[in-house]
């Protein structure tokens, strides 16, 4: 059962963050909320020591620290920094560098893809669908929450819930 909430709860919720800041431009508080419940119940039951939990604590608390500023200078949005540490938190320090640097690849193609683009004009088809309308409009954010659940699935299997919840 373990192995299947492992397999199951942080991947649903990347797909649920990426489509909801696509579509919407906003990653629910709810999201965060979630990802940490989660965590807290299958590294306990997983098998992570005490050490490794606190450990992963601080990691979640070290990236809120940092993109809660960055929110707080208008650099990215609040759902973005809300999931970048929960993301943080499943993942630990150990590979936060690999995710980081995923994040921002992922995240400087999106940007590049979204700036091109908002120099053409929707087709008229398009005209209509709000989430692609709002994307557009040049006074709108870029949906980093992509880049983040991106980067933060393709680097799971790596990470040490992962290892401790297949091995029970």
């Amino acid at each position: 059962m373990i192995e299947t909430a492992v397999l199951v709860i942080f991947p649903a919720l990347m797909a649920y963050a990426a489509a909801s800041d696509l579509l919407t431009m906003t990653i629910p508080n709810r999201v965060s909320i979630v990802l940490l419940a989660g965590f807290c119940v299958l590294a306990l039951l997983g098998g992570l020591t005490w050490q490794s939990v606190l450990l992963h604590g601080a990691a979640g608390l070290s990236v809120l620290a940092v993109t809660f500023t960055m929110f707080a200078f208008g650099w990215i949005g609040g759902g973005d920094a809300k999931l970048a540490a929960a993301i943080a938190l499943w993942l630990g320090f150990d590979i936060l560098p690999d995710y980081f640097v995923l994040a921002a690849l992922g995240g400087g193609v999106l940007t590049a893809a979204v700036l091109v683009l908002r120099r053409w004009p929707l087709p008229g088809f398009a005209k209509g669908w709000t989430w692609i309308s709002r994307i557009h409009d040049r006074d709108s954010g870029v949906p980093y929450g992509i880049a983040l659940a991106g980067a933060a699935l393709a680097v799971y299997p790596d990470s040490q819930i992962w290892s401790a919840a297949l091995a029970v």
